[in-house]
């Protein structure tokens, strides 16, 4: 169950990570808790970085004071509700179905009601917009005021978004008094949403969102970013992929075509091709499709707009190159979201310099990655700490977070996103300095477990090296 401190809702901690705190409390040093618990000294500063950021501290001593003074508080009520009248909005009308979600709709709804900032996050293409449009649509009778949708992806300066907030609610400046105060002014005492798509891009101005929600206590806001906006009293919702079948099993049609992914296969393959059907034939097909592109409804749907030409066999055997496969979206669209490649470009772009460097580097790795592995391969001539550049990449969805032997964390890319970051490798120009890189750091680690493998310590060695098995390979 998550803390609360204030209005501020801190993530629980993980088992290793209470484990990692209570050695902290013990006084033991980072050498000396990563001996303890025979995990590299830099998987155990990555697991100080993580309960700091949940405790909201910034120093051991700090953490240790937090865990033990932490309760459940009860959060401040809710405004009282007013009467119900028809709510004003905004919302963009859709011209496709939306398909499943409703465990994530549910989850989204509950924890709207109960918290005034959610951040909707997740990696290019996995439908944070239209969940976020869904749920919106579904809450208009909580918000007598309205429910308002501000588009953010036309603007790139962060200036720009109090004026581009206002445009929306029908705010006008008022002379000699500043547009944010006019905003607040306009907001105070109304109980309303906001929805603020595509946040990602001015992610610098979000302290701007905490001062409306403090100035009207009736103003909620859910935000959909690539990131999460870190400030006071968010609750962050990674929207997950589609689900998928398991390839390994083999199901009948009929249970194939419950899972989401296949679903909006098939419907967005009819809007092409009005007589396309998932057959027995086909399914196995279109779920390796489905599961290939990581449940992404944007790869998806730029998938099946491609049945007009290809039958789900040939798409299959396309997919090997995803990234040049999958383009062709509808031409109303905006440029990110007509190819894979556009909608990934559009976070890439978000990056900074040696952000960029640690993301193409990550690509020589198979089947994830420690931060022992990555400090060795990728740390060279950067000037972020890779720790850093890790935790940056894991909040801006590019990179997600496994656990790996012993609960050592575990870093892995969708292998959408994988294939472009081995773009971005090759277009550097260092991909054989790296490739050998990690080729050194594999052979080091193959060689330190063969007499390790007739020890006392045989089994954790031979799990280590299936752990690796890709990377070996």
């Amino acid at each position: 169950m998550n803390s609360i401190i204030g209005q501020r809702v801190l993530e629980p901690l993980t088992e290793r990570e209470l484990e990692v705190l209570r050695l902290i409390a013990e006084g033991l040093s980072n050498r000396e808790i990563a001996q303890k618990l025979v995990v590299a000294l830099g998987t155990v500063k990555w697991y100080n970085k993580q309960i700091y950021s949940k405790l909201a501290v910034h120093s051991r001593t700090q953490a240790v004071a937090r865990a033990r003074e932490v309760g459940l508080l009860h959060a401040p009520s809710d405004i009282p509700a007013r009467p119900a009248v028809i709510p004003q909005h905004n919302l963009p009308a859709q011209v496709t179905s939306f398909i499943g979600r409703e465990r994530e709709i549910g989850e989204v709804k509950r924890l709207l009601a109960t918290t005034r900032l959610l951040t909707l996050t997740g990696p290019p293409g996995t439908g944070k917009t239209r969940l976020g449009l869904q749920v919106a649509a579904r809450v208009l009778d909580r918000f007598v005021d309205g429910v308002f949708f501000v588009d953010l992806a036309p603007i790139s300066d962060p200036q720009l978004v109090p004026s581009t907030v206002a445009q929306v609610l029908g705010i006008r400046e008022a002379g000699g008094r500043p547009l944010l105060e006019t905003l607040k002014s306009h907001l105070r005492g109304r109980r309303l949403l906001l929805l603020l798509d595509n946040f990602e891009q001015v992610i610098g101005v979000a302290p701007l969102v905490g001062e409306l929600l403090s100035a009207s206590p009736g103003l909620k806001a859910l935000v959909t970013s690539r990131e999460a906006l870190h400030i006071y009293g968010e609750q962050e919702y990674p929207v997950p992929p589609l689900a998928l079948p398991d390839l390994d099993r083999v199901e009948p049609l009929g249970a194939l075509s419950q899972y989401e992914a296949v679903e909006l296969f098939g419907q967005r393959a009819q809007a092409v091709r009005p007589d396309f059907t998932i057959t027995d034939e086909d399914g196995p097909a279109i779920a390796e499709i489905c599961v290939r592109l990581d449940g992404l409804p944007l790869a998806i749907e730029l998938a099946a707009a491609r049945s007009k030409l290809l039958s789900p066999e040939m798409m299959r055997r396309r997919l090997e190159s995803r990234l040049a496969t999958l383009t062709g979206g509808a031409r109303d669209l905006p440029a990110r979201l007509r190819t894979l490649r556009g909608a990934i470009d559009w976070s890439y772009d978000l990056l900074d310099a040696d952000e960029k460097t640690l993301f193409a580097r990550l690509a020589v790795f198979q089947g994830g990655r420690t931060v022992q592995a990555v400090e060795a391969v990728c740390g060279h001539g950067l000037a972020i700490d890779v720790i850093d550049g890790l935790e940056s990449l894991l909040h801006k969805s590019l990179l997600q977070q496994g656990e790996g032997l012993d609960g050592e964390p575990r870093f892995l890319f969708l292998e959408t996103i994988h294939e472009y970051a081995r773009e971005r490798l090759e277009e550097s120009g260092e991909a054989e300095t790296v490739q050998k890189r990690h080729a050194d750091y594999f052979v080091a680690l193959a060689e330190r477990a063969g007499p390790e493998l007739h020890g006392a310590r045989q089994d954790y060695w031979s799990a280590r090296l299936r752990v690796e098995h890709d990377n070996l390979r």
